[in-house]
């Protein structure tokens, strides 16, 4: 235990080796190239690309996003001392990692994975709007059960296993709960409405466990009442930081989010409801753009030179 030992020789910052973390980055760096350079030419159309720049950069983000918030010291931290920086790490694996991977990820690519029957299914149910939701927000609260986290930051081999459960946890249900939004299957996707209501939705059960932590007196989490304080956060501040990181941090990053996808829908709606006309409504008034304004003075042009009708004598 840390109290039985001499204080003043602990150091948070000392460097801690994660071989684990390394081989995942390896695995999936390797498994990525294997996949585009060797699998992706067979499965895609000649004269089709592979992947793209845009989807290379974001799994680049992606596995640094992964390695960040899995590898010291921000593991170390958020494992040993500081529940706020456990909580920004959980944010970067629900929030930030599971978009870029995403995104990175081609349409063949998720289509042979899933295939077109069970799979496919399967996928489909679980990426629906109102299921994965429920998951990913369910996921949420239970990864801030306290018995649940004290449990996982304690020490010994089945209290590390249990970390790494939930870390899995998270992952897979913020996958599936970004799905709708940006996921590589068209059909899985809302309307961009439709996306900017889901993601409100998303912003509103974490303020559950935000306001417990930031208005709590006690100590929630007691794995983190430890003798060492990592830049003089008592255990009551420190809850409160993460109370706060979690309710302005993934708000503020899901409205922008939200605003972006309204801001489209906006846009797509005017130009899906203005009043232009095309050439073919009014032959000769509109010029040679056919985007162009239908005015007064077009219709009054019109009107001049069609000849008027005869009345019945």
């Amino acid at each position: 235990m840390l109290a039985q030992v001499d204080l003043s020789q602990v150091n948070p910052w000392s460097f801690t080796p994660h071989p684990e973390v390394w081989l995942l980055i390896g695995f999936l760096l390797v498994a990525y190239l294997y996949t585009m350079r060797v699998i992706g030419p067979r499965a895609v159309p000649a004269g089709t690309p592979v992947v793209t720049r845009r989807q290379i950069a974001s799994f680049s983000a992606a596995i640094a996003v992964l390695w960040i918030s899995s590898d010291w010291p921000i593991h170390d931290i958020s494992e040993d001392y500081l529940y706020s920086v456990h909580m920004v790490q959980h944010m970067s694996l629900s929030f930030w990692l599971p978009p870029l991977a995403l995104l990175a990820t081609p349409e063949w690519l998720m289509r042979l994975l899933i295939g077109d029957g069970k799979v496919y299914r399967g996928a489909k149910f679980l990426t629906m709007p109102v299921v994965a939701a429920l998951l990913f927000n369910g996921a949420t609260l239970l990864t801030h059960l306290p018995s649940l986290v004290n449990a996982s930051v304690s020490e010994g081999y089945w209290n590390g296993a249990l970390h790494y459960v939930l870390h899995v946890l998270v992952v897979s249900s913020a996958l599936l709960m970004w799905m709708p939004v940006l996921g590589p299957i068209k059909e899985f996707q809302l309307g961009l409405l439709g996306k900017a209501i889901y993601l409100f939705a998303q912003s509103i059960v974490p303020t559950i466990p935000a306001a417990f932590l930031t208005f709590s007196e006690s100590a929630v989490y007691e794995a983190y009442s430890r003798p060492i304080r990592l830049w003089g956060l008592s255990l009551a501040e420190d809850q409160q930081l993460a109370g706060a990181i979690m309710k302005t941090m993934a708000g503020m990053y899901l409205w922008a989010i939200i605003i972006v996808y309204f801001v489209r829908y906006a846009k797509q709606f005017h130009t899906s409801h203005n009043y232009r006309r095309r050439r073919e409504i009014a032959d000769g008034v509109l010029g040679d753009d056919p985007t162009s304004i239908l005015t007064t003075a077009d219709v009054e042009q019109v009107f001049a030179r069609t000849s008027p009708v005869p009345e019945d004598r």
